[in-house]
């Protein structure tokens, strides 16, 4: 069997960016040496383009950016179908790849723009394409595109950058207390905050307004959040839907990443009706916004078992023990088969 080239995309001008990494660490590790071999590409967080020949373990640390003798400075060559990665050495040199795997997450990577680079190029990309990925990231137009496919969402209000403060605190009085102060375009929970008196208000816009020009007003939905992994493109596989068990607040970053306070429960606590429910939703809301190959789709269960939308994370964390990973793996998918069933998606062997 010839081995496929992936381009493996790491780090990038993000928030997001040390999350990538730890992503990036574990698919590399997990990927299938007998069918793949990776060609891992690290983009600092100041936009520098380096192929990377260094110990996986050193990306964890963020030592690899800073060894030469890993790194080399390279670039996409455009020309559409060439798959070829320039390598800016002396003298400069080219190497070919069959797909591109961005394990992205955020700004600059998971919001269309690395996707229509690479659609662009005419190069097969693992995920969701352009069009899709820069939808899933802007929560207000996700939302409209899930209302018309007939999926229940929060009542929210948006505001541009400059609108006066008065007219934002109108309209929270109007949604009421609890409600959540967002990003329009942000991941990982940055910027967002939950706010129960007016008093809160004014330092959790200024807050939101840090990461986009947009934010949005949202109301607090009462239970709580469940996700749904999705798989594939003509047929979708679905995982088992899972719980999030919060302690207190909300499922901010730091809690999705330490779980401090909270647990998440695969399967969720929930009953097997509602949970094929929330499946149905999920791939409601993944063909709605036009997903290709993989996403994770998070919605919220209300004590009245009403299933709302909350938003569709189109490159979600691919630690062994991440959410998606872990989804799959509850209906017999492992990490390394189910990297390579979202490969051969686009590059089939």
């Amino acid at each position: 069997m010839v081995r496929k080239q992936i381009l493996v995309l790491f780090g990038g001008c993000s928030s997001e960016h040390e999350v990538s990494l730890v992503s990036a660490a574990a698919v590399l590790a997990h990927l299938d040496p007998t069918r793949y071999e990776a060609l891992p590409v690290g983009i600092t967080a100041d936009g520098r383009w380096l192929r990377y020949r260094g110990p996986i373990e050193a990306i964890l640390t963020r030592e690899w950016e800073k060894n030469d003798a890993w790194c080399t400075p390279c670039a996409v060559i455009p020309d559409r179908g060439a798959k070829l990665l320039l390598l800016r050495s002396e003298p400069a040199t080219v190497e070919a790849y069959d797909a591109v795997f961005p394990v992205l997450h955020g700004k600059n990577g998971e919001d269309g723009t690395m996707q229509g680079l690479f659609e662009l190029a005419g190069v097969p990309m693992i995920g969701c394409g352009t069009l899709a990925s820069a939808l899933c990231m802007d929560k207000d137009r996700a939302h409209k595109l899930a209302t018309l496919a007939g999926v229940d969402v929060p009542k929210s209000a948006v505001f541009m950058q400059g609108t006066p403060y008065s007219e934002i605190l109108q309209q929270a009085e109007s949604l009421g207390w609890p409600l959540f102060v967002k990003p329009v375009r942000a991941g990982s929970s940055f910027g967002i905050s939950r706010v129960s008196r007016p008093q809160a208000l004014e330092a959790a816009v200024q807050e939101a307004f840090l990461h986009d020009s947009e934010i949005l007003l949202e109301e607090a939905i009462p239970g709580f959040e469940v996700g749904c992994a999705v798989l594939g493109n003509d047929s979708l596989i679905t995982g088992a839907v899972d719980e999030i068990e919060l302690a207190r607040g909300f499922f901010d970053y730091t809690e999705k990443y330490t779980l401090k306070t909270s647990a998440i429960h695969c399967p969720a606590r929930i009953p097997v009706e509602t949970a094929g429910r929330i499946r149905d939703a999920a791939c409601k809301i993944y063909r709605a916004l036009g997903c290709r190959d993989f996403a994770r789709v998070d919605l919220f269960l209300t004590p009245e078992g009403r299933i709302v939308f909350n938003e569709v994370n189109t490159i979600p964390g691919f630690t062994a023990h991440s959410r998606y990973p872990s989804m799959m793996k509850a209906v017999g998918i492992e990490f390394t088969d189910l990297l390579t069933r979202m490969i051969e998606l686009e590059v089939p062997q």
